[in-house]
């Protein structure tokens, strides 16, 4: 999943300016599942934003609104005559939702109140780790489900550099070298010598060449009116 984290109450006012009517708009899928942006913190911080501003002698009318994900125009389509109201929409979604926002919704601003920060998982209650940098070339059926991409430090492809030891990364203590994993699970299923091939340099193209990538699925496309 997406996960995000909240910005700071300050930023975010900043970010806000001279705004008097403000909508805090939740998302109600990946960030809600990581507590970072859906109803409930969207109700939080809208709480947060009434009472900080009234302290600082500028109070703010602050409504929120929650929908199930902000990054498909057929969830927030019905927000559209409700924007008219407010001069600022604050997003709590990901990039992706405050884009699909601003693109959707060209006449009314939207501003971020979340730093999108990797896809991950939760590894335990409250700790989310990241496990893929969506590079679009992904190379889990040679590593054994392990990505080295996102999980190894130097982003290696061909083995452990020399400065791990005892299975744990130099450059973090607490981080696992992702090598010793990938080589673990080998020695598992009897299959090591799978990992002595070279693997060629990354083709890296496939993750940021050219502008924003893109997937087309002529089978799914509805036709275009004449």
């Amino acid at each position: 999943m997406i996960v995000g984290e909240q910005k700071p109450l300050e930023e975010i006012m900043s970010l806000l300016g001279d705004a008097r009517r403000v909508l805090v708009a939740g998302c109600g899928t990946c960030v809600t599942v990581c507590f970072a942006g859906g109803e409930k913190e969207a109700a939080i911080l809208a709480s947060a934003l009434r009472m900080k501003s009234k302290l600082e002698g500028r109070p703010m009318e602050v409504d929120e609104v929650t929908v199930q994900r902000q990054c498909e125009w057929e969830y927030i389509d019905p927000l559209a005559d409700r924007l008219k109201d407010y001069d600022v929409v604050l997003s709590l979604a990901c990039g992706i939702g405050v884009q699909a926002m601003n693109e959707r919704f060209p006449d009314a601003i939207t501003l971020p109140g979340l730093n999108t920060t990797f896809l991950g998982l939760p590894e335990e209650h409250g700790v989310w780790e990241e496990r893929c940098q969506a590079c679009g070339d992904c190379i889990l059926g040679i590593t054994f489900g392990i990505c080295p991409i996102a999980r190894c430090s130097k982003q290696l492809l061909n083995g452990p550099c020399g400065g791990s030891q005892n299975g744990v990364c130099e450059v973090h203590s607490d981080l696992p070298c992702a090598w010793h994993l990938i080589w673990e699970r080998a020695m598992k299923f009897g299959q090591m010598e799978r990992l002595l091939e070279v693997q060629p340099p990354k083709n890296w193209s496939r993750s940021r060449d050219g502008g924003p990538r893109k997937i087309v699925r002529e089978d799914l496309r509805l036709p275009k009116e004449e």
